[in-house]
């Protein structure tokens, strides 16, 4: 069972982590950023409010933005993902964002990474469904250190969904052996 790390939204429990990117969405339409992205905006001292509204970061989806963010973030780049409009926010788009940040990670060659969930920052898709698509597409692979920002209570949940999961794929690989 693949091995899920976890960290509070928190500027102080991030400086803690050791990692190389960190990754957050925005969405088109909601100004203030929300979630991770409005805290590392604070830490950089609104360098992503004035990429948004001088149009540069516009929120759409397969939008990536990488840049750096040292010294003031304990990580070499920050990546951000358009979550297109809040209101047509769904688990197609969730699946899209995530697999074109865990490509953008690959294609850096990014060993260790802090990945806040597409739209979990502002709850618009729920940790069950979220841990679902995210082990549908990550698997068993373990190559990478992801570490995922989520509350104390989410992430209890999706741990538990996560351990049921294994828990149900472990009893049918046992009911049906080859």
């Amino acid at each position: 069972m693949i091995d899920l790390r976890f960290v509070a939204r928190d500027l102080r429990r991030l400086d803690e982590v050791s990692a190389e990117v960190i990754a957050c969405g925005v969405f088109r339409d909601a100004r203030p950023l929300g979630g991770l992205a409005g805290l590392v905006d604070w830490r950089l001292a609104g360098r992503l409010s004035k990429l948004a509204k001088g149009g540069f970061l516009v929120g759409e989806v397969g939008e990536v933005l990488a840049m750096p963010v040292r010294p003031r973030l304990g990580f070499d780049k920050l990546l951000v993902a358009g979550l297109g409009p809040r209101s047509s926010f769904g688990e197609t788009t969730y699946r899209r964002v995530l697999e074109r940040i865990l490509d953008a990670l690959s294609g850096l060659q990014v060993k260790k990474a802090v990945v806040e969930l597409p739209g979990r920052g502002d709850a618009a898709i729920d940790p069950e469904r979220a841990a679902d698509i995210l082990l549908d597409l990550i698997g068993d692979d373990e190559r990478d250190a992801l570490t995922f920002v989520e509350d104390a209570r989410d992430r209890e949940t999706i741990e538990k969904h996560a351990q049921e999961r294994h828990r149900t794929a472990l009893r049918a690989a046992s009911a049906h052996p080859r």
